[in-house]
Protein backbone atom coordinates (compact mmCIF):
# COMPACT_ATOMS: atom_id res chain seq x y z
CA UNK A 1 0.00 0.00 0.00
CA UNK A 2 0.67 3.84 -0.48
CA UNK A 3 2.37 5.81 2.38
CA UNK A 4 -1.31 7.83 2.27
CA UNK A 5 -2.80 4.61 3.30
CA UNK A 6 -0.63 3.54 5.52
CA UNK A 7 0.45 4.76 8.64
CA UNK A 8 2.54 3.95 12.00
CA UNK A 9 1.13 4.06 15.41
CA UNK A 10 1.76 6.52 17.32
CA UNK A 11 2.58 4.68 20.87
CA UNK A 12 1.21 1.30 22.60
CA UNK A 13 -2.31 0.92 22.52
CA UNK A 14 -3.67 1.45 25.79
CA UNK A 15 -6.99 -0.66 26.44
CA UNK A 16 -10.14 1.45 27.28
CA UNK A 17 -10.77 1.74 31.03
CA UNK A 18 -13.95 -0.37 32.27
CA UNK A 19 -15.58 2.41 32.90
CA UNK A 20 -14.91 4.26 29.22
CA UNK A 21 -15.56 0.46 27.54
CA UNK A 22 -19.40 0.47 29.46
CA UNK A 23 -20.40 4.20 28.19
CA UNK A 24 -19.37 3.79 24.38
CA UNK A 25 -21.37 -0.11 24.63
CA UNK A 26 -24.48 1.22 25.78
CA UNK A 27 -27.01 0.25 23.30
CA UNK A 28 -30.17 2.38 22.20
CA UNK A 29 -33.37 1.25 20.85
CA UNK A 30 -34.17 5.54 20.07
CA UNK A 31 -30.48 5.36 17.99
CA UNK A 32 -31.39 2.00 16.15
CA UNK A 33 -34.94 3.29 15.48
CA UNK A 34 -33.52 6.70 13.66
CA UNK A 35 -30.84 4.46 12.27
CA UNK A 36 -33.30 2.16 10.85
CA UNK A 37 -36.52 4.29 9.78
CA UNK A 38 -34.36 6.72 8.17
CA UNK A 39 -32.25 4.04 5.80
CA UNK A 40 -36.33 2.20 5.32
CA UNK A 41 -37.72 5.38 4.84
CA UNK A 42 -35.90 6.27 2.12
CA UNK A 43 -36.08 3.24 0.28
CA UNK A 44 -39.69 3.53 0.27
CA UNK A 45 -39.20 7.36 -0.87
CA UNK A 46 -37.35 6.45 -3.81
CA UNK A 47 -39.06 3.38 -4.30
CA UNK A 48 -41.97 4.71 -4.69
CA UNK A 49 -40.57 8.01 -7.15
CA UNK A 50 -39.33 5.11 -9.04
CA UNK A 51 -42.95 3.74 -9.87
CA UNK A 52 -44.38 7.25 -10.09
CA UNK A 53 -41.38 8.00 -12.67
CA UNK A 54 -41.63 4.73 -14.16
CA UNK A 55 -45.56 4.67 -14.89
CA UNK A 56 -45.61 8.79 -15.95
CA UNK A 57 -42.30 8.41 -18.29
CA UNK A 58 -41.32 5.43 -18.94
CA UNK A 59 -38.63 3.20 -17.17
CA UNK A 60 -35.48 5.12 -18.62
CA UNK A 61 -36.15 8.06 -16.83
CA UNK A 62 -36.45 6.57 -13.29
CA UNK A 63 -32.59 4.62 -14.00
CA UNK A 64 -30.83 7.62 -11.47
CA UNK A 65 -33.11 6.77 -9.03
CA UNK A 66 -32.86 3.19 -9.37
CA UNK A 67 -29.12 3.75 -8.84
CA UNK A 68 -29.84 5.54 -5.67
CA UNK A 69 -32.18 3.11 -4.36
CA UNK A 70 -29.41 0.45 -5.32
CA UNK A 71 -26.79 1.81 -3.32
CA UNK A 72 -29.42 2.37 -0.58
CA UNK A 73 -30.63 -1.54 -0.84
CA UNK A 74 -27.49 -3.33 -1.24
CA UNK A 75 -26.66 -1.37 2.00
CA UNK A 76 -29.06 -2.40 3.99
CA UNK A 77 -26.12 -5.15 4.55
CA UNK A 78 -24.95 -3.08 7.04
CA UNK A 79 -28.28 -3.34 8.75
CA UNK A 80 -27.75 -7.19 8.37
CA UNK A 81 -24.02 -6.50 10.03
CA UNK A 82 -24.82 -4.55 12.72
CA UNK A 83 -28.21 -6.50 14.43
CA UNK A 84 -25.88 -10.05 14.00
CA UNK A 85 -23.96 -8.25 16.44
CA UNK A 86 -27.17 -7.45 18.15
CA UNK A 87 -25.65 -3.59 18.94
CA UNK A 88 -28.08 -2.26 16.99
CA UNK A 89 -31.20 -1.84 19.66
CA UNK A 90 -30.80 -2.54 23.17
CA UNK A 91 -33.77 -4.97 22.65
CA UNK A 92 -33.12 -8.26 21.14
CA UNK A 93 -36.20 -8.47 19.53
CA UNK A 94 -35.49 -5.65 17.58
CA UNK A 95 -32.38 -6.22 16.79
CA UNK A 96 -33.69 -9.76 15.28
CA UNK A 97 -36.64 -8.06 13.24
CA UNK A 98 -34.62 -5.60 11.38
CA UNK A 99 -32.17 -8.45 10.84
CA UNK A 100 -34.56 -11.17 9.54
CA UNK A 101 -36.23 -8.28 7.36
CA UNK A 102 -33.00 -6.62 6.05
CA UNK A 103 -31.57 -9.90 5.53
CA UNK A 104 -34.82 -11.20 3.40
CA UNK A 105 -34.34 -8.07 1.33
CA UNK A 106 -31.09 -8.17 0.17
CA UNK A 107 -31.19 -12.92 -0.38
CA UNK A 108 -28.48 -13.11 2.77
CA UNK A 109 -30.12 -15.69 5.19
CA UNK A 110 -30.05 -13.86 8.61
CA UNK A 111 -28.76 -17.02 11.08
CA UNK A 112 -26.44 -17.96 8.12
CA UNK A 113 -25.05 -14.65 8.30
CA UNK A 114 -24.13 -14.50 12.09
CA UNK A 115 -22.72 -17.85 12.38
CA UNK A 116 -20.62 -16.96 8.62
CA UNK A 117 -19.68 -13.28 10.34
CA UNK A 118 -18.55 -14.76 14.11
CA UNK A 119 -15.96 -16.86 12.48
CA UNK A 120 -15.09 -13.65 10.24
CA UNK A 121 -14.29 -11.77 13.20
CA UNK A 122 -12.54 -14.47 15.13
CA UNK A 123 -10.39 -15.45 12.29
CA UNK A 124 -9.97 -12.09 10.60
CA UNK A 125 -7.41 -12.31 7.70
CA UNK A 126 -6.65 -16.13 8.38
CA UNK A 127 -6.69 -17.61 4.60
CA UNK A 128 -7.23 -20.79 6.04
CA UNK A 129 -10.23 -19.96 8.75
CA UNK A 130 -11.59 -16.23 7.67
CA UNK A 131 -14.90 -17.37 6.13
CA UNK A 132 -14.28 -14.15 3.55
CA UNK A 133 -11.15 -15.24 2.30
CA UNK A 134 -12.07 -18.55 1.92
CA UNK A 135 -15.27 -18.36 -0.49
CA UNK A 136 -13.45 -14.76 -1.78
CA UNK A 137 -12.91 -14.66 -5.33
CA UNK A 138 -9.40 -14.94 -6.88
CA UNK A 139 -9.39 -13.16 -10.02
CA UNK A 140 -6.82 -13.94 -12.64
CA UNK A 141 -7.48 -11.07 -15.17
CA UNK A 142 -8.53 -7.83 -15.33
CA UNK A 143 -11.59 -8.61 -16.33
CA UNK A 144 -12.14 -11.47 -13.74
CA UNK A 145 -11.02 -9.02 -10.76
CA UNK A 146 -13.78 -6.14 -12.68
CA UNK A 147 -16.59 -8.53 -12.20
CA UNK A 148 -15.50 -9.36 -8.57
CA UNK A 149 -15.83 -5.87 -8.13
CA UNK A 150 -19.39 -5.97 -9.46
CA UNK A 151 -20.50 -7.96 -6.87
CA UNK A 152 -22.42 -9.88 -8.91
CA UNK A 153 -20.30 -13.31 -8.35
CA UNK A 154 -21.01 -12.79 -4.63
CA UNK A 155 -24.40 -12.67 -4.84
CA UNK A 156 -24.65 -15.45 -7.20
CA UNK A 157 -22.44 -17.63 -4.83
CA UNK A 158 -24.73 -17.06 -1.77
CA UNK A 159 -28.15 -17.66 -3.71
CA UNK A 160 -26.41 -20.69 -5.12
CA UNK A 161 -25.62 -21.83 -1.60
CA UNK A 162 -28.87 -20.81 -0.28
CA UNK A 163 -30.74 -23.03 -2.68
CA UNK A 164 -28.54 -26.25 -1.82
CA UNK A 165 -29.18 -25.71 1.26
CA UNK A 166 -32.87 -25.65 0.80
CA UNK A 167 -32.89 -28.62 -1.95
CA UNK A 168 -30.27 -31.25 -0.52
CA UNK A 169 -30.98 -30.35 3.35
CA UNK A 170 -27.01 -30.75 3.50
CA UNK A 171 -24.91 -28.18 5.00
CA UNK A 172 -21.22 -28.80 4.71
CA UNK A 173 -19.31 -25.57 5.27
CA UNK A 174 -17.20 -25.30 8.31
CA UNK A 175 -18.33 -21.98 9.83
CA UNK A 176 -21.79 -23.67 10.30
CA UNK A 177 -21.23 -26.04 13.52
CA UNK A 178 -23.16 -29.75 13.45
CA UNK A 179 -25.69 -28.40 16.15
CA UNK A 180 -26.88 -25.52 13.80
CA UNK A 181 -26.84 -27.00 10.48
CA UNK A 182 -31.07 -27.84 10.84
CA UNK A 183 -31.94 -24.57 11.37
CA UNK A 184 -29.60 -23.58 8.37
CA UNK A 185 -31.46 -25.77 6.21
CA UNK A 186 -35.32 -24.91 7.99
CA UNK A 187 -33.98 -21.22 7.55
CA UNK A 188 -33.25 -21.53 3.51
CA UNK A 189 -36.38 -23.40 3.23
CA UNK A 190 -38.30 -20.65 4.46
CA UNK A 191 -36.52 -17.81 2.42
CA UNK A 192 -36.92 -19.85 -0.87
CA UNK A 193 -40.50 -20.37 -0.18
CA UNK A 194 -40.88 -16.47 0.49
CA UNK A 195 -38.87 -15.65 -2.66
CA UNK A 196 -41.46 -18.17 -4.84
CA UNK A 197 -44.31 -16.75 -3.64
CA UNK A 198 -43.32 -13.23 -4.28
CA UNK A 199 -42.53 -13.85 -7.57
CA UNK A 200 -45.81 -16.01 -8.12
CA UNK A 201 -47.76 -13.06 -6.93
CA UNK A 202 -46.01 -10.84 -8.82
CA UNK A 203 -46.94 -12.95 -12.24
CA UNK A 204 -50.55 -13.41 -10.90
CA UNK A 205 -50.99 -9.81 -11.00
CA UNK A 206 -48.80 -8.71 -14.22
CA UNK A 207 -47.08 -6.21 -11.62
CA UNK A 208 -43.00 -4.91 -12.40
CA UNK A 209 -43.25 -3.21 -8.67
CA UNK A 210 -40.87 -5.62 -7.41
CA UNK A 211 -38.77 -5.68 -10.28
CA UNK A 212 -37.73 -2.26 -10.30
CA UNK A 213 -38.15 -1.19 -7.24
CA UNK A 214 -36.15 -3.88 -5.44
CA UNK A 215 -34.55 -6.76 -7.51
CA UNK A 216 -33.22 -4.27 -10.29
CA UNK A 217 -31.70 -1.89 -7.32
CA UNK A 218 -30.45 -4.72 -5.35
CA UNK A 219 -28.01 -6.30 -8.53
CA UNK A 220 -26.90 -2.40 -9.41
CA UNK A 221 -26.29 -1.99 -5.69
CA UNK A 222 -23.39 -4.80 -5.88
CA UNK A 223 -21.24 -2.28 -8.30
CA UNK A 224 -21.34 0.30 -4.49
CA UNK A 225 -21.14 -2.56 -2.00
CA UNK A 226 -18.72 -4.63 -3.13
CA UNK A 227 -15.57 -1.74 -3.50
CA UNK A 228 -16.51 -0.71 -0.21
CA UNK A 229 -16.52 -4.31 1.23
CA UNK A 230 -13.07 -4.37 -0.12
CA UNK A 231 -11.71 -1.66 1.32
CA UNK A 232 -12.49 -3.56 4.80
CA UNK A 233 -9.17 -5.97 4.81
CA UNK A 234 -7.80 -5.78 1.63
CA UNK A 235 -3.86 -5.19 1.80
CA UNK A 236 -4.02 -5.57 5.11
CA UNK A 237 -1.53 -7.73 7.48
CA UNK A 238 -2.29 -11.62 8.53
CA UNK A 239 -2.25 -10.80 12.35
CA UNK A 240 -4.39 -10.75 15.12
CA UNK A 241 -4.40 -7.28 15.84
CA UNK A 242 -7.52 -5.72 14.68
CA UNK A 243 -5.42 -2.39 14.26
CA UNK A 244 -2.85 -4.07 12.12
CA UNK A 245 -5.72 -6.49 9.92
CA UNK A 246 -8.16 -3.90 8.87
CA UNK A 247 -8.77 -0.30 7.45
CA UNK A 248 -10.96 2.75 8.94
CA UNK A 249 -11.89 4.68 5.77
CA UNK A 250 -12.29 8.33 6.46
CA UNK A 251 -15.21 9.48 4.11
CA UNK A 252 -17.99 11.81 4.06
CA UNK A 253 -21.19 12.53 6.39
CA UNK A 254 -23.66 10.91 4.31
CA UNK A 255 -21.29 7.82 3.67
CA UNK A 256 -20.80 7.00 6.85
CA UNK A 257 -24.48 7.44 7.87
CA UNK A 258 -26.00 5.00 4.73
CA UNK A 259 -23.28 2.63 5.97
CA UNK A 260 -24.17 2.74 9.88
CA UNK A 261 -20.46 3.59 10.60
CA UNK A 262 -18.97 1.02 9.42
CA UNK A 263 -15.92 3.00 7.45
CA UNK A 264 -14.64 3.02 11.37
CA UNK A 265 -14.34 -0.50 10.77
CA UNK A 266 -10.87 -1.43 12.84
CA UNK A 267 -12.78 0.38 15.87
CA UNK A 268 -15.45 -2.14 15.10
CA UNK A 269 -13.10 -4.87 15.03
CA UNK A 270 -11.09 -3.76 17.75
CA UNK A 271 -14.24 -3.35 19.91
CA UNK A 272 -17.07 -5.33 18.39
CA UNK A 273 -19.45 -4.86 21.69
CA UNK A 274 -19.85 -0.89 20.96
CA UNK A 275 -22.46 0.01 18.80
CA UNK A 276 -22.73 1.83 15.67
CA UNK A 277 -23.53 5.01 16.69
CA UNK A 278 -20.60 5.34 19.40
CA UNK A 279 -18.01 4.60 16.73
CA UNK A 280 -17.02 8.59 15.51
CA UNK A 281 -16.14 8.71 19.56
CA UNK A 282 -14.27 5.82 19.72
CA UNK A 283 -12.60 6.72 16.53
CA UNK A 284 -11.39 10.02 18.23
CA UNK A 285 -9.44 7.63 21.10
CA UNK A 286 -7.79 5.21 19.06
CA UNK A 287 -7.54 7.54 15.87
CA UNK A 288 -3.42 7.47 16.21
CA UNK A 289 -3.10 3.70 16.94
CA UNK A 290 -4.89 2.83 13.01
CA UNK A 291 -2.13 1.43 10.34
CA UNK A 292 -4.82 1.42 7.29
CA UNK A 293 -6.22 4.19 6.93
CA UNK A 294 -7.89 4.79 3.54
CA UNK A 295 -9.09 8.62 2.02
CA UNK A 296 -12.40 8.26 0.57
CA UNK A 297 -13.60 5.04 -1.18
CA UNK A 298 -12.39 6.24 -4.90
CA UNK A 299 -8.73 6.58 -3.81
CA UNK A 300 -9.41 3.37 -1.80
CA UNK A 301 -10.69 1.01 -4.50
CA UNK A 302 -7.87 2.19 -6.86
CA UNK A 303 -5.68 0.78 -4.39
CA UNK A 304 -7.12 -2.54 -3.04
CA UNK A 305 -7.25 -3.16 -7.16
CA UNK A 306 -3.57 -2.44 -7.63
CA UNK A 307 -3.55 -5.32 -4.29
CA UNK A 308 -5.13 -7.72 -6.19
CA UNK A 309 -3.28 -7.17 -9.49
CA UNK A 310 0.17 -7.32 -7.48
CA UNK A 311 -1.36 -10.94 -6.27
CA UNK A 312 -1.59 -12.48 -9.72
Amino acid sequence: MTDATVSEPGHRLKPLSSAMLRELSVRSDVRGAAQSLGHYGLIILIGALIWTVSRSYGILWALPLMAVQGYLVAFLFMAVHETAHKTAFKSRGLNLAVGYLSAFIIGLPYEYYCLFHWDHHRYTQDPYKDPELIVGVKPKSDTQLAIAYSGLLQVAGRLRLMLGHAVTGKVVVPWIPESKRAIIVTEARVYVALYALLLALSLWSSSALLLWVWIVPLITGQFFLRPYLYAEHTGCESTRSAFQNTRTTYTGALVKWIAWNMPYHVEHHAYPSIPFHALPKLNEIVDGEIVYRGRGYVRTTIETWAWFRRQR
